[in-house]
């Protein structure tokens, strides 16, 4: 295996661990709407990501980096073709760290209140955005023969992206549910599983059919198996949720995240980004990628480095690993 390929399927590992850490917190960002009834439990459910939520965030940076270092031409076509939603993207995650880091600033009930809805709509933008992103990367975008996006944004907003989009959506609020109902006790432990049977039923209708259309569009037999255990997962991570395993369900909600980003990714191979007007004007993981002498740096450092930051990310969920609950949350809080 050349050194461009191995590089393709560690970014393709990175935006997996994105997707699996950030899904969660994207999810949890929205139940402040969806699930909690006052105050107290919008504050029970920050709690159960506030102190991770940065770290998961060190997902995507890295992948970005990684992008720009392994595979230079693919970086500058996605960016320059998809500047809009991404700089959507990027504005929602700067609003949304801060509103974490604000919301308490001030004893003011509207104070906090806008930053809870700068919260949910931080969430809920990228969560729909990434799968839009996502879906046009693999269904193929307009790339000309010097490998530069010429389409416009309307271009983006195609079915097939759309699907994406509500297949990330409701897959991270289903992710977010699940985690809540492991995190915290009480009774809106319950009702996030409630909750996160509904919304889980909803996920794997649009789910079905989303991966269905990707396996029929450009699939192989590696993405139908990949695409077969993320069905399986996910109805198994349904089963789970309606037991009451909440840390059975998360596993298995993470596997087919997961097993879902493999299989676009496996998809698109080798292929980094497929044009839309011309196959031959395609960038391939080979013709995308950095001088072989860069990507043996890279590859060094990152067997390095990698080690390190997941021990690291382990030992912050071990020490924050207990539930929480509304008897947690002292009165001042408010």
């Amino acid at each position: 295996m050349e050194l461009h390929d191995v590089w393709f399927v560690l970014i393709a590992v990175l935006w997996i661990g994105y997707f699996f850490l950030e899904g969660f917190d994207f999810g949890v960002g929205i139940l402040t709407k969806l699930l909690a009834r006052d105050r107290t439990e919008k504050r029970v459910l920050i709690n159960t990501i506030g102190p991770v939520w940065d770290g998961n965030e060190v997902w995507l940076l890295t992948a970005g980096g990684a992008t720009f270092a392994a595979f230079p031409e693919w970086y500058a076509t996605l960016f320059s073709g998809f500047y809009l939603p991404l700089l959507i993207i990027l504005v929602c995650l700067i609003v949304r760290g801060v509103a974490f880091e604000y919301r308490a600033k001030r004893p003011e009930e509207k104070w906090q209140t806008n930053w809870e809805h700068a919260i949910f709509w931080t969430s809920l933008i990228p969560a729909l955005l990434w799968g839009v992103a996502f879906g046009n990367i693999v269904r193929g975008v307009k790339i000309d023969k010097n490998f530069e996006y010429v389409g416009n944004f309307w271009d983006l907003l195609n079915p097939y992206a759309i699907l994406g989009g509500l297949v990330t959506l409701t897959l991270f609020t289903f992710h977010g549910a699940v985690f809540t109902a492991l995190k915290t006790v009480g009774d809106i432990r319950m009702r996030a599983r409630k909750l996160a049977l509904t919304v889980g039923l909803l996920t794997a209708v649009l789910a079905l059919a989303f991966l269905i259309w990707t396996q029929v569009h450009t699939g192989d037999g590696w993405s139908l198996g990949a695409m077969i255990v993320a069905v399986v997962t996910l109805v198994g991570a349904l089963g789970a949720i309606k037991m009451g395993r909440e840390g059975w369900s998360f596993a298995l909600s993470g596997v087919t995240i997961a097993a879902a980003v493999a299989m676009l990714f496996l998809a698109l191979f080798p292929d980094v980004m497929p044009s839309s007007l011309n196959p031959d004007w395609s960038l391939t993981a080979s013709n995308a990628s950095s001088s072989p002498y860069t990507l043996k740096i890279m590859t060094w450092c990152a067997g390095i480095a990698t080690p390190l930051v997941l021990l690291y990310q382990s030992w912050t969920y071990w020490v924050f690993r207990k539930r929480i609950g509304t008897h947690h949350i002292a009165d001042a809080a408010h």
